[in-house]
């Protein structure tokens, strides 16, 4: 088919509902209607969407789909089209891979697995070290979504904590400068703390104590101050305690600060209470926190001191998460289900649908400078979600991850993704998958 028509959707895009029709074609979005228009052109597919819902493609900048080097947990094949079935049409993947993507020829290597398996569109962060300022500042703003700096633990030889190499990252990257935001000091002696008590078998519910609120704003506050300093433009991922979000403010826009920020879909869903149940399985880095810290995190992204809603997918096998405080990895798999959640918090009254799509479709194209996507227009790549309202449950039978596990197992939502469109290719319909095209990499207008 050389277009493709989705007429009868109720449209949400940039803050607004309506009744309408899109055209596609040649991969971009050619006309966007107030009706049903006739079709003459015998070439044109018509897919009638019946009133259900059509939105712009999530963009995730937040992820690690394990490619290359880590196949047991995930790749980017089995990883993109979980992403796919969920609504998520393009995704930011994370340097900290087998081999780390500390040069630019590693990165270069990720991106030919990209071009090769993904089903959703693509970009690489360039990964910093504490040694490779010569290879991080030779990155192409252009085509590569950030620079990844782990101010904290993290994986490998990737923890940057050298002040004079982290102040010339800073001063001298050429493009956005994406944070992990946790003071490894401060979680060492909170950790040997809680050994000292309980040896080895630490309960998980002082995860969030041990990698604590104030470990997050000392890390995450350093990262502020140099950004201050250098004028570089950073984005500080995955916040998680009450006490950050005054480091931040709503007021100006997402696309003109020099400051953005994320917050992740667990630590808007999951507290404190919820270890005692799913234990492990909530485990991640940064922690789940306290009520009251979920409760402030939700009041900044309702009022845009948080600019965007991401996943920091980050799949391990049940093996891997079980076992006690020290033995159980932190991270786990979410893509799939990262919008249904959040719409799941539009059901109940949490916030808007057009909030969502703002902070999921929107607000990542803005903070990235994301050439021609996260918005329905005249002249954007067609990524497009319809969506139908239409409860059901999360369990091991239509769970796509590679890892073949959720947090969300058993959790019951009321919207579905069922067709998703890459690029204009129905890459996903309800159930079933086309493969026959693969995504893009994303570019960036900077």
């Amino acid at each position: 088919m050389s277009s493709i028509l989705i007429k009868n959707a109720l449209i949400i895009n940039e803050g607004k509902k309506f009744a309408g029709s899109v055209l596609v074609k040649d991969q971009l979005i050619e006309k966007i209607y107030t009706s049903a228009p006739e079709v003459t052109d015998p070439n044109c597919k018509v897919i009638d969407a019946g009133g259900r819902i059509l939105i712009p493609g999530v963009i995730d900048d937040q992820v690690h789909f394990r490619d290359p080097g880590m196949p047991h947990k995930g790749d980017i094949f089995t990883e993109s089209r979980a992403a796919v079935a969920g609504g998520t049409t393009s995704f930011m993947d994370m340097p900290n891979v087998k081999p780390q993507t500390l040069t630019q020829e590693l990165l270069a290597e990720r991106y030919k697995l990209g071009a090769e398996k993904s089903l959703a569109n693509y970009s690489f962060y360039m990964g910093a070290s504490n040694t490779n300022l010569e290879e991080v500042i030779k990155t192409n703003p252009k085509d590569v979504c950030g620079i990844k700096i782990f101010m904290g633990s993290s994986t490998g030889n990737m923890l940057v904590d050298d002040i004079d190499t982290l102040s010339q990252i800073f001063e001298k990257a050429p493009l956005l400068i994406a944070t992990h935001c946790e003071d490894s000091p401060t979680i060492d002696a909170n950790l040997e703390t809680y050994r000292e008590k309980y040896g080895d078998d630490i309960p998980m519910d002082y995860h969030g104590e041990i990698r604590s609120a104030e470990a997050c704003y000392k890390s995450s506050s350093k990262a502020i101050e140099l950004a201050k300093k250098y004028n570089t433009r950073l984005h500080i991922l995955h916040l998680s305690s009450g006490i950050e979000m005054d480091l931040f403010d709503n007021k100006i826009p997402s696309k003109d600060k020099r400051i953005t920020s994320e917050v992740c879909v667990h630590h808007l869903r999951f507290n404190d209470s919820d270890y005692a149940e799913r234990k492990a399985r909530i485990r991640w880095n940064p922690a789940i926190k306290t009520a009251d810290d979920q409760s402030k995190i939700w009041e900044a992204l309702l009022d845009d001191r948080l600019d965007v809603i991401a996943t920091d997918h980050a799949p391990h096998t049940i093996e891997e998460k079980d076992g006690n405080y020290m033995q159980a990895a932190g991270g786990g798999p979410l893509v799939q289900h990262s919008l249904v959640s959040m719409l799941e918090f539009a059901h109940k009254g949490k916030l808007s649908v057009e909030k969502v799509i703002e902070k999921m479709c929107h607000a990542p194209a803005d903070v990235f400078q994301v050439e021609k996507r996260g918005y329905i227009r005249k002249g954007y790549f067609a990524d497009l979600v319809l969506l139908s309202e239409d409860e059901w449950t999360v369990n091991k039978e239509n769970i796509l991850y590679k890892c073949a596990w959720s947090p969300f197992e058993g959790d019951r939502f009321h919207y579905k993704v069922d067709q998703t469109f890459v690029n204009g290719h129905l890459a996903y319909d309800n159930g079933q998958f086309d493969e026959s095209n693969k995504g893009m990499r994303l570019s960036f207008d900077r």
